[in-house]
């Protein structure tokens, strides 16, 4: 080998070297910005993460402040009809026995004075008149009988008021 040639030689050699070097920091530097833009982007990602954690945790805290208003709502509205249907219970009751004493007070009246009040212009019935009066009536209740049946009466279609009332409030 010449001197020229063994020159040329090293020559190709320092320049393929130069060359892969070149090759190398070009690579290093696209790692080096790709890495840059992954961290970046981990960073990104992170940030998003914990944002949509906190809005997930805010829509938890909307929705359970919600659901309590709605739950207070709902029970005050509750509240109203259970006050009503018991109000509306109590006064039909009370009209109810205050009726009973009526017929109570005046069948008793009557029994008592067979031919009629004072102050009516009008004969009494005679006795078999007051018989057949009493034969119609002997499939009916009893007065204190007839007065639970009423309670009872009015206890029920009061619940089915109820009912409805309570089906008819809004839950949502």
């Amino acid at each position: 080998m010449t001197l020229v040639n063994t020159v040329m030689l090293k020559l190709v050699i320092g320049i393929l070297c130069a060359l892969s070097l070149a090759l190398l920091i070009n690579d290093r530097n696209r790692w080096k910005s790709t890495a840059t833009l992954r961290q970046q982007q981990v960073v990104a990602e992170k940030a998003a993460h914990l944002a949509t954690a906190a809005n997930y945790r805010a829509a938890a805290a909307q929705a359970r402040r919600a659901d309590a208003a709605n739950a207070a709502r709902v029970q005050t509205a509750q509240g109203r009809i259970n006050e009503r249907t018991a109000n509306d219970f109590q006064s039909r009751i009370a009209a109810a026995r205050a009726r009973f004493g009526r017929v109570q007070h005046r069948s008793g009246r009557a029994a008592a004075d067979p031919g009629g009040s004072p102050a009516a212009a009008v004969p009494g019935l005679p006795a078999s008149s007051r018989a057949t009066d009493e034969a119609a009536g002997q499939d009916r209740f009893s007065p204190p009988d007839e007065l639970i049946a009423t309670e009872q009466a009015i206890q029920l279609d009061e619940l089915v008021k109820w009912v409805r009332a309570q089906g008819s409030v809004p839950q949502q």
